[in-house]
């Protein structure tokens, strides 16, 4: 299975991330001369972020938050390079010290990046030393999205979910993987599924967590619904009625929209922390409380230091000329995570995946690997049993 355009190499290279000093003083320049937009009294979260709560944790952000400390965390981790289909690949990959541990690639989405995964892969790559089996055991591949952090810059147009799923079959034939899981949520959830497509002769499954579903039209598929299921479909249309405004933006216009967030700290900011607010867990008020703080920095620190707002945002314009229309089945079998606040539906989920585990939780948020990485792991292990 070949995806190699011309320029292309099978090389893989060694990555270190080291952001340049300059760059961070910066940073700190820019949050300190942000021009504040003026908040209308009594308002709070209803019509996106409040200027209080933003104001405090710029101002962590600029002279609390230690990136340095958090690049050093990132670089613990081993981290390459490659060139795939004309695209600059970064990837995380974390080999197991088991023999017979199994390969994962891991699969981010937006606003995400492989920050995600760091309090995961330990205890995927190493279950013994966190208490686990280590039968359970994994190599963790970790790739960014390409246009998303250190996948850059985007060398063109073209790259949907589609194209990403036959470059991650790509990578894991380049790293001589031939039997192995895939994982992934938001966008990860459709692109996991995608490779099993793509590729089913080496995925051996596939587990998704924060998928979106929704219903096909076909006559009487809302009859006998589970509670759960009526309460999901209800915010699915809650999002559908006022939460995708940054959905529409950046399907069609990513590019106007980068002008801004590549140019003020504050707007990229506020434009990914407002997903953390409305996609975490629900009992959570604020970010933090469902997201390490610092976590959740580091998260918007790497869209902000490799300037890729406009072209993450672009997976979304690609993306769009196949919203509303039907996949093909999934037919790898498929484990199914659903955490609070998702808009994950059994049925129309079992009518896009070969669903063979299904798990509700009840706590955690659309960023599990931040929010519950215990619980997403406990599930990704017991799914991957059946195939070891």
């Amino acid at each position: 299975m070949g995806n190699i355009a011309a320029g292309d190499s099978y090389t893989i290279s060694q990555f270190r991330i080291d952001i340049p000093e300059a760059d961070l003083g910066d940073l700190r320049v820019r949050l300190g001369r942000t021009r504040w937009p003026v908040q209308i009294p009594g308002t709070d979260w209803e019509a996106g972020v409040p200027g209080g709560y933003l104001r405090g944790l710029a101002e962590y952000w600029r002279t609390g938050y230690d990136w340095r400390a958090e690049e050093a965390r990132l670089n613990t981790f081993p981290q390459f390079t490659t060139g795939i289909d004309g695209q600059n690949v970064h990837f995380l990959h974390v080999r197991s010290a088991e023999p017979n541990a199994l390969p994962l690639i891991m699969t981010h989405g937006w606003p995400g990046s492989v920050a995600e995964f760091t309090e995961v892969i330990g205890p995927l790559t190493d279950p013994t030393r966190y208490g686990g089996d280590p039968a359970d055991a994994f190599h963790v591949v970790a790739p960014s999205l390409p246009g998303f952090g250190f996948s850059t810059p985007l060398q063109g147009p073209g790259w949907d979910t589609e194209r990403v799923a036959r470059a991650w079959a790509e990578l894991m034939r380049r790293l001589r993987y031939r039997r192995y899981g895939a994982q992934g949520g938001d966008t990860g959830s459709i692109v996991s599924p995608a490779l099993g497509r793509l590729d089913p002769d080496h995925v051996v499954g596939v587990h998704v967590n924060g998928v979106p579903t929704f219903p096909s039209g076909t006559p009487g598929e809302l009859a006998g619904l589970s509670g759960g299921d009526q309460a999901r479909l209800e915010r699915m249309e809650r999002w559908a009625g006022e939460m995708s405004g940054y959905a529409i933006v950046q399907s069609t216009r990513p590019q106007t929209l980068a002008y801004g967030l590549t140019d003020s700290p504050v707007g990229q900011l506020a434009w990914i922390v407002e997903k953390f607010k409305e996609w975490t867990d629900p009992a959570a008020d604020l970010p933090e409380q469902a997201v390490d703080r610092d976590l959740m920095l580091t998260d918007v620190s790497i869209y902000w230091l490799t300037g890729t707002a406009g072209s993450a945002a672009r997976l979304y314009y690609e993306g769009a000329r196949g919203w509303g229309k039907p996949r093909p089945v999934s037919k790898r079998p498929t484990a199914v995570a659903v955490f609070p606040g998702d808009i994950t539906v059994r049925p129309f989920a079992e009518q896009a995946f070969d669903v063979v585990q299904w798990t509700e939780f009840d706590r955690g948020g659309h960023f599990a690997a931040m929010e519950a990485p215990d619980l997403l792991v406990g599930d990704i292990r017991k799914f991957f049993r059946r195939f070891r």
